[in-house]
């Protein structure tokens, strides 16, 4: 009689255990091998992972205490936040590097040559300037610096403010013989639909 009252016993989760699991739900997959809670695998499996996930969090201390031998309620309690904060070191490693990654892609376009030629281009152009006003001062540039051959290709898009309007430069240029040169510059006025071509002085839609 005595072996399914410890079984009933090792199955019956303590009240104050039973909440969120921050491990489980940051590192799902990882913290499931850790636990022998192997369900938590199913995180690996695409869209439904993602549900996966707040599952975790919500039935992971009760699958773990189940799962796992824990000298006492406060052992279990320790080691689970100890999975709390190494979920959340490396998640925040993750942001940092990937925010790290993406702006200095930013101040990589920004500082650019063929960015800095477009902007003065932009800045010296009568028609920017009679549509947007002076100063006129330009945003952080997105698209693609790429290598054709033996020469740099660029088309980068950013935003450009005067007093007068708002609109968005596209810029297309070309790197020869370690030289650039503007083949495209053109500007889109916020709430127009025509695209000014400040090179030829010209309107397309």
């Amino acid at each position: 009689m005595s072996a399914p009252q410890i079984i009933a016993d090792r199955k019956a989760v303590p009240p104050e255990i039973d909440r969120w699991n921050w491990g489980a739900f940051l590192l799902n997959w990882i913290w499931g091998i850790g636990n022998n809670t192997f369900i938590a695998l199913l995180a690996l499996i695409p869209f439904f992972g993602f549900i996966m996930l707040f599952v975790l969090g919500a039935k992971g201390s009760a699958w773990a205490w189940r799962n796992g031998r824990w000298d006492s309620v406060e052992h279990f309690k320790r080691v689970q936040r100890l999975w709390a904060i190494w979920g959340a070191v490396i998640w925040i490693a993750v942001i940092v590097f990937f925010c790290g990654v993406v702006g200095s892609v930013f101040l990589a376009l920004k500082h650019s040559e063929a960015y800095q030629l477009g902007v003065a281009k932009l800045e010296a152009s009568p028609v920017a300037v009679s549509l947007l006003g002076r100063p006129i001062s330009a945003g952080y540039p997105t698209g693609s610096i790429a290598i054709e051959n033996r020469s740099r290709k660029a088309s980068l898009s950013f935003s450009a403010r005067g007093p007068r309007a708002t609109g968005i430069v596209f810029l297309e240029a070309i790197k020869k013989d370690g030289v650039w040169s503007i083949t495209r510059l053109a500007l889109k006025l916020d709430g127009h639909d025509d695209v000014i071509d400040l090179i030829g002085a010209r309107n397309s839609t």
